[in-house]
């Protein structure tokens, strides 16, 4: 999908036109994305329901992670080479064979829904770089504020509901409505999605480097899986084996990448990272995405094993903060079109640090609105920080580089959310090690896990504070204002690609 770069003249608003195949794109990539954590309440539940074991279990949101890691680096090659329409018709239908496949899954053939949750994450891996790259293409510099605020809704809301959603539906329904209640509104997403969408751009030919994605595969799947693995009882391979094989893999496929670039002909464009501004923000998103997806598998621990809450409650408590990132997002994408970037993302990030400090005084006797108020805080601040940082980083990038960029930055997201999951789930593992569940000493001595694990993401949440206040407010006027001086690691990029 080869693109060209939208007029940007003061004042110029987005076509009717142009909101409308967004506003499809933005309802099929939250109905994908939703089930990226749908299941994150519902793995004991199903546990019983298949009669299999903790460690097996984990494989339905291990597959999907590590689906989505293999699959979204070769994203920005495919979305050069096929229309918009092809692109958004193939992903929904991959996306809802495996939701059909998930609903039917017999019981007593547990792989089947794990094979299911590759193929629904194969169809998601797609969606979030379409969206991403179709709205970079359409919309004007000076609009694209609001319409990233109203993206914010399926990028970052629909993670943040995923156990609200699970949870009501595990309390009146069966687990496979999980699945069933999704799949006819994705179908219609779909249906009515092609009947509307148009192309934007045309395609580019030329062919995939098969050793780029064979060692984006081995590299970016080895990593998320050793990472998942950490604080887990059970480990086929050792954490530490697979993650420094994973990022040796990488390296080479970063090598791989520089020497394809001297043909424009590589699968992953890593000449966005000599553009200091998408650089800082991906170095942002990395850190947000680890404290967000950090936060969000303690809290359900906490809820449920510490303070006894039930799946329902556990998700009506935390459905507030997603809510009120949804309902903010689209206000504050119109802030940021009339202010600039700095008076959103400074103070978010200072609010997700403050919030994240809250959580780490958190007891067997926190009061639950104080609980639902700090999260509020975090989601709000969230919302805040992701709508300027997305907006600004693809807007740094050149055109042609816009598919690349999205698919760099949801890869990074993916090892980002691995990692802030792993860091989380190994400190509390620490804390509960050898104490049965039913000890006098497990309650506190999870607490005390889930409360040393938020000093750690409030860590990373400070570091997002530092990249806020380096990050600039406003692209500077031009076309392709962003490649004078560059970060550290463009220069490297280039150090490096002159030696290969």
């Amino acid at each position: 999908m080869a693109h060209n770069a939208p007029a940007s003249a003061g004042g110029t608003k987005t076509s009717a036109g142009d909101i409308a195949v967004l506003r499809w794109l933005v309802g099929a990539t939250f109905i994908v994305i939703l089930n990226e954590t749908i299941l994150v309440n519902a793995l004991p539940h199903l546990q019983a329901e298949f009669g299999v074991g903790e460690r097996t279990s984990q494989w339905l949101t291990t597959a999907f992670l590590l689906t989505m890691a293999v699959v979204i680096p070769v994203t920005g090659f495919f979305l050069q080479r096929v229309t918009t329409r092809q692109a958004f018709g193939l992903a929904m239908a991959v996306f809802c064979t495996g939701t059909l496949l998930a609903a039917l899954a017999p019981t007593s053939m547990f792989w089947v829904l794990v094979v299911a949750r590759v193929i629904q994450a194969s169809g998601t891996a797609v969606m979030m770089p379409l969206l991403m790259t179709t709205l970079m293409s359409v919309v004007p510099e000076n609009d694209r504020g609001r319409v990233m605020g109203n993206v914010t809704l399926a990028m970052s809301v629909a993670p943040a509901m995923g156990p609200a959603v699970s949870g009501v539906i595990l309390q009146y329904l069966s687990w496979r409505w999980m699945f069933g209640l999704v799949l006819p509104i994705a179908a219609l997403i779909a249906i009515a999605g092609l009947s509307r969408l148009k192309n934007i751009g045309e395609p580019t030919p030329g062919s995939i480097d098969v050793p780029s994605v064979i060692a984006s595969a081995l590299g970016f799947g080895g990593l998320v899986y050793g990472l998942s693995l950490i604080g887990g009882k059970h480990q086929p391979v050792p954490p530490a084996v697979l993650i420094v094989a994973g990022l040796l893999v990488v390296a080479l496929f970063v090598v791989r990448q520089l020497r394809l670039q001297r043909k424009d002909a590589p699968l992953l464009d890593l000449r966005t990272l000599k553009h200091r501004t998408f650089t800082l923000s991906v170095a942002l998103m990395v850190f947000a995405f680890m404290g967000f997806l950090g936060s969000l598998v303690l809290l359900p621990f906490y809820l449920q094993n510490g303070r006894g809450l039930s799946i329902l409650h556990t998700g009506l408590l935390m459905m507030p903060g997603g809510l009120a990132m949804g309902l903010l997002g689209p206000q504050v994408g119109k802030v940021f079109d009339r202010v600039g970037g700095r008076p959103l993302v400074i103070p978010g990030s200072i609010g997700i640090l403050v919030g994240m400090t809250l959580f780490t005084q958190v007891g067997a006797d926190t009061p639950y609105w104080q609980i639902i108020a700090t999260h509020v805080l975090v989601m709000v601040s969230l919302a805040c920080v992701f709508t300027p940082v997305f907006t600004l980083g693809l807007g740094a990038v050149p055109p042609n580089l816009y598919s690349h960029a999205s698919s760099l930055l949801g890869a990074l997201q993916q090892v980002a959310g691995a990692v802030g999951s792993a860091i989380s789930l190994t400190i509390l593992a620490s804390y509960i090690a050898g104490i049965h569940a039913t000890s006098s000493a497990f309650t506190p001595s999870l607490i005390n896990g889930v409360d040393r694990a938020f000093v750690v993401i409030a860590g990373l949440s400070a570091v997002v504070v530092v990249l806020a206040i380096v990050l600039p407010g406003r692209l500077p006027a031009g076309s392709d204002p962003d490649v004078g001086p560059m970060l550290e690691v463009g220069e490297l990029l280039g150090e490096a690609e002159a030696v290969v």
